[in-house]
């Protein structure tokens, strides 16, 4: 017998040794500090206790403190540059949109265009277009981004066998089809690492996994974000409205859920055309949510915590109306800092002299979308 097989042996062994508990030991192994939890600091090992220690003492320079309407405006021109820059920039020229139409459907109450537009040189966008049959043109645009999933389609009414469905379903429960049910256009954007904009090697994964992790790392690389690329579409979809006579440019709306929501609340921060938001299982405080939950890499802007809080971000869409809506029973963006950050929200409306402007709904339900009163909110301030 050799060197190996006897190391084999005893491997072997130390394995069958380990999945038989000692006598009356039945507590499972948590660590190698095991037994030694009186001896050391057990709170110094843990990171999130270390982050959100750091957290309490990150500088957040330019919070909102505003006590007038002037030094509110004079803030948020301040912090949307800011922003804007640790988003990682924008591109100064906007290249043509080389928009085509790939497909039109009609449907008993609305009717749905399939288009592609560039947003920047290699980078395309996929969207669908619903406008309501029983409302008359130029219609309201509201811009609609889906969360983690399976992309657009999952907004807009179309199966994981890419067959039109006719039954709403969960989380987001096709809310684009839902915005043209309350009398708008929805303008459904393909996210950039979803659905048809992903890598072959993701795309062989199945139509629910994204490419979040090596397109945004790639941003991180290059010192910029996914956020800001994502923000960027939007953009030019409201480019690509303003082309379109059967849309109103000047009535631009923007709804998402989830990481959608992200893209929203940035979105509407930074782009003074689109005139209203809701911001869907998002709103929240980057304390309580991404710094101390696993989420994905898409969602961190590197040193925004220097500067702002994520309801100083959303305050940057004041005074134009907001509504925000949060599930009590979100575990990803937990209710008592969605309830505190629109709160804070809130305060910045109030300054402008605006505070009917801004509306929050709680639902008793997880993460997921609601629409019953944010919807209508929307409608009322769009059309």
């Amino acid at each position: 017998m050799t060197r190996r097989d006897l190391g084999k042996v005893a491997m072997a062994g130390a394995a069958l040794l380990r999945s038989r508990p000692a006598r009356g030991d039945t507590a499972k192994y948590a660590g190698p500090l095991d037994g030694f939890e009186s001896k050391v600091d057990m709170a110094g090992f843990d990171p999130v206790r270390f982050t959100r220690a750091l957290y309490e003492a990150a500088p957040l320079r330019m919070t909102f403190r505003a006590q007038s309407r002037e030094q509110a405006e004079q803030w948020q021109k301040g912090l949307r540059g800011k922003i804007a820059e640790l988003l990682g920039g924008f591109p100064a020229g906007h290249p043509p949109l080389q928009a085509r139409t790939l497909e039109v459907r009609e449907f008993p109450a609305y009717r749905r265009e399939k288009f592609v537009f560039l947003s920047r040189p290699g980078a395309w966008v996929l969207g669908y277009l619903l406008t309501p049959k029983a409302a008359a043109a130029p219609h309201a645009p509201v811009i609609c981004l889906p969360g983690h999933g399976r992309g657009v389609d999952d907004i807009v009414g179309i199966d994981e066998q890419g067959r039109d469905r006719t039954v709403k379903e969960d989380y987001a429960y096709d809310f684009a089809i839902q915005v043209v049910e309350h009398g708008m256009a929805a303008v459904a954007l393909e996210p950039m690492a979803f659905g048809c904009r992903r890598d072959p090697v993701t795309t062989k994964e199945g139509l629910k996994a994204t490419a979040c992790q090596p397109v945004a790392g790639a941003a991180l690389l290059l010192g910029q974000t996914m956020i800001g690329w994502r923000v960027y579409d939007v953009m030019r979809a409201v480019d690509w409205i303003e082309t379109r006579q059967d849309l109103d440019a000047g009535r631009v709306g923007c709804l998402g859920i989830s990481g959608g929501g992200t893209v929203t609340t940035f979105a509407a921060a930074l782009e003074p055309r689109i005139r209203a938001a809701m911001i869907s299982g998002y709103l929240n405080t980057f304390r309580d949510s991404i710094l101390s939950l696993s989420h994905c890499i898409d969602n961190y802007v590197p040193g925004i915590l220097n500067w702002a809080e994520l309801y100083d971000v959303a305050g940057l869409i004041a005074p134009r109306p907001l509504f925000a809506e949060s599930g009590e029973r979100d575990k990803i963006f937990p209710i008592a800092a969605s309830r505190a950050s629109f709160a804070r929200v809130k305060k910045v409306y109030e300054v402008f002299g605006a505070g009917d402007l801004a509306a929050q709904e709680v639902f008793d339900g997880p993460h997921s979308f609601w629409g019953k009163r944010g919807l209508p909110f929307l409608a009322r301030h769009l059309t």
